[in-house]
């Protein structure tokens, strides 16, 4: 018997990142954020954003710096930096941006701005922000599942140019 294939951990660890990162954006985008919207979790809105919010951001901040690591590893292991010159690698590309902007979000937009700014707003004009808040939810969820397809196209040999 071998050992620890790292490679095979390091994509494992990766993919599994990524499932539980962006299948918790899935959620909450689709399901936690309109049934707030309804007030189907109850009449106080912040309330009922943040049960689900608190309890998920550590999971999400777990998952992209898992994903950061593995990622920045594989890069590192397989010598693939070359590929970021390369347009055929374009995904390469996006999984950087998509990861950097939630790994901004997380680290400094969620604790420094949205916890500082968002509840007033939310008080002062439930509607507009809760709106919002969902609008940048779906376009985040939109991003991440055009790169989660573009890397796994690419990855399997599937290049466009």
């Amino acid at each position: 018997m071998s050992g620890i294939d790292d490679l095979a951990l390091a994509r494992t660890l990766h993919v599994l990142g990524v499932v539980v990162w962006i299948g918790g954006v899935s959620m909450a985008t689709t399901v936690a954020l309109p049934a707030v919207r309804r007030r189907a979790l109850g009449e106080d809105r912040i309330t009922a954003f943040q049960a689900f919010e608190r309890r998920f951001v550590w999971q999400a901040r777990a998952a992209v710096l898992i994903v950061g690591v593995s990622g920045v590893y594989m890069i590192e292991r397989l010598d693939l930096w070359d590929r970021f010159a390369d347009i055929r690698f374009w995904w390469m590309h996006a999984m950087l941006c998509v990861w950097s902007l939630f790994f901004l979000l997380l680290f400094v937009g969620e604790p420094l701005v949205l916890h500082r700014y968002f509840p007033p707003w939310a008080r002062r004009d439930p509607e507009r922000a809760f709106a919002a808040l969902h609008r940048v939810h779906v376009v985040l969820l939109a991003l991440a599942i055009m790169t989660i397809i573009g890397a796994m196209a690419g990855s399997h040999g599937w290049l466009l140019f």
